[in-house]
């Protein structure tokens, strides 16, 4: 089974109700001029009102120049009645910052459920399995399903295994988490001019240059090639800016401890991002 632009996932919430002044994904289902009722995607298409009131700051003359019957939208829970079961939520309390962060979340963790979904169908198991005997553990041990199968993919099956997965789920989650889990990767780059009047010239900067390609790791791969003498681009790449920032500086300053060593003339320029 193929994760594209077609599939459609729901993304599930442990808790029954949602809380108030949770941020929450929504379904609008039906519109009228009091108001809209939506499905709460994260809660089992849980129905909620939205009040004509809380659709937008400003005066608007139809709902639906405001929203459509079928779109996806982020609310926020305003009252939450457990007892009748009833919950109201805001759009126009959402700032755009929270929605655009809220949909990210979103769409990694339909992208993990899927995973999940797969994983689930190649030992004979269901969703509600899935989530119960791996998704969960995941969450808990990472913060999200999507953070664990991110590490899986970083840091192989044993990743999974340290989230206290069962066996029978590490090879299956940790074979399509690397098929279909996208690592996002950071680019750290810069210019080195090395220059040597030694007769061995050549060699000495080799060494340093050498010096630098030894700093990658697991973690982090290190390109150096030349752009035209004097003159070597340096690119550091990972999955964390922090990590390759260390990377960077710790592999310029041992460059420079070789450098020095070697009489090689050296000068380093960060590229702007």
């Amino acid at each position: 089974m193929e994760i594209g632009k077609r599939w459609y996932a729901t993304v599930r919430s442990r808790k029954d109700f949602p809380d108030a002044n949770e941020l929450v994904v929504a379904t609008v289902k039906e519109i009228f001029d009091y108001g809209a009722y939506v499905e709460l995607d994260e809660y089992k298409n849980m129905r909620a009102y939205l009040p004509w009131s809380e659709v937008a700051s400003k005066w608007v003359k139809d709902v639906k120049d405001i929203i459509r019957q079928g779109e996806k939208i982020v609310v926020k829970v305003i009252r939450v009645n457990r007892q009748k079961g009833q919950v109201d939520v805001s759009l126009k309390r959402v700032y755009d910052a929270e929605k655009k962060k809220k949909m990210q979340w979103f769409k990694r963790n339909q992208r993990a459920e899927k995973v999940l979904q797969i994983a689930a169908q190649r030992i004979g198991k269901s969703l509600d399995e899935a989530y119960r005997e791996a998704g969960w553990p995941l969450e808990d041990h990472y913060g999200d399903i999507y953070s664990g199968l991110e590490a899986a993919v970083l840091e192989g099956p044993d990743a999974l295994r340290s989230a206290g997965i069962k066996e029978e789920w590490v090879v299956p989650l940790y074979e399509e988490s690397v098929k279909h889990i996208q690592i996002k990767q950071v680019k750290l780059s810069g210019t080195v001019n090395l220059k040597s009047l030694e007769p061995d010239g050549v060699e000495r900067i080799r060494k340093v240059l050498l010096t630098i390609k030894s700093s990658a790791s697991d973690q982090v791969k290190v390109n150096v090639y030349s752009i035209g003498a004097p003159k070597y681009k340096v690119e550091i790449i990972t999955s964390d800016y922090k990590v390759g920032e260390r990377a960077l500086e710790k592999a310029i300053q041992e460059a420079g401890k070789e450098a020095q060593r070697k009489k090689v003339e050296m000068t380093f320029v960060r590229d702007r991002t």
